[in-house]
């Protein structure tokens, strides 16, 4: 099972969350998480002013062995005007616009989606249940 939680941040909510959002899906090959502003197809779904964010942003993928990764999915932009890290524990390493990061089994962590614009950023965090 994969579990997530979405929050978003920004210089008006400072000390503060608003909303926040959770979504899960089984540890079974081919399950789908998606993030962003396309409510459509993202079960985690941010403001639709926050264009920082694209309409499918992040995606969150199980594979055959029941382990999940997350990609950072390229928008229509040649350039994204947001950077994404992952932070597990002390760990943080940014993923690349169109790359994607395996994810601790058994283990937690938050993903940043961090507005280069504006002071906002939007936190998944994540638990990966072993």
């Amino acid at each position: 099972m994969l579990e997530l939680t979405m929050a978003f941040v920004s210089a008006a909510d400072e000390g503060a969350t608003a909303g926040m959002l959770m979504a899960d899906a089984p540890s079974e090959p081919g399950a789908v998480l998606r993030v962003g502003r396309d409510k459509a197809v993202c079960r985690l779904s941010t403001p639709d002013d926050w264009l920082f964010v694209s309409r499918v942003h992040l995606e969150f993928l199980c594979g055959p062995d029941g382990a999940w990764q997350v990609t950072w999915l390229r928008g229509s932009q040649p350039d994204p005007s947001s950077e994404v890290r992952v932070k597990v524990g002390e760990y943080a390493q940014s993923i690349s616009y169109g790359g994607t990061l395996p994810l601790p089994r058994g283990g937690s962590g938050e993903i940043v989606i961090h507005d280069r614009t504006a002071p906002r950023s939007v936190n998944v965090g994540f638990y990966h249940e072993a």
